[in-house]
C-alpha cells in the first residue's frame, strides 16, 4: 500500500508541475498539445517482488515537450524510452554489459518499477535484476538512479 501512496503522490506531482505554469509564460511559437502525456514514476527496491519489496528510491521523468524530473538525467532517461519506443523489456536489456565492468554472480534482487504514462498510454512495468552491478551494466542509463 505504501508503494501505491508515494506511487500516486510523485505521479500527481508530475503531471502537476508543467500544468501549474502560466499559460503567458510559454514561449509563442511552442506548441499548445501536441504532446501526448509521458511522466512515469520510477522505483528501485531489494527484493524479488514490487508487491513485497519496500521502495528504496524513487524518482519521476516527465518526457513531454520538455524533459524535466527528479531522475539524475532526465533527458538521457527519455532518450532510452524514446529509442525503445516505450517497450520497457526493450529497456530492461539495452546496454548488455557496455562498461566492461565485472558482475559477481551473488544473487541480491532488486526491483525496478515504472508507473504512469508513456505517450498517451498506461504504463504499470516491474523488471527484477539479479544484484545492483547487474542492473548498472545491463539496465538502461534510464534505471541508473
Amino acid at each position: 500500500m505504501t508503494r501505491w501512496t508515494m506511487t500516486g503522490a510523485l505521479l500527481a506531482t508530475a503531471l502537476a508541475v508543467p500544468l501549474s505554469t502560466p499559460a503567458h509564460s510559454a514561449p509563442a511559437s511552442a506548441p499548445a498539445s501536441l504532446y501526448a502525456p509521458s511522466a512515469l514514476v520510477m522505483t528501485t527496491g531489494h527484493g524479488e517482488k514490487a508487491a513485497t519489496t519496500t521502495p528504496e528510491r524513487a524518482v519521476t521523468v516527465n518526457c513531454a515537450y520538455t524533459t524535466s524530473g527528479t531522475h539524475p538525467d532526465p533527458r538521457q532517461a527519455c532518450a532510452d524510452l524514446d529509442r525503445v519506443n516505450g517497450d520497457l523489456d526493450r529497456l530492461a536489456t539495452l546496454r548488455g554489459n557496455e562498461t566492461g565492468q565485472p558482475c559477481t554472480r551473488e544473487y541480491r534482487p532488486i526491483v525496478v518499477t515504472v508507473q504512469g504514462v508513456w505517450r498517451g498510454t498506461r504504463i504499470n512495468y516491474e523488471h527484477t535484476f539479479a544484484n545492483p552491478c547487474i542492473k548498472e551494466t545491463q539496465g538502461a542509463a534510464a534505471f541508473a538512479f
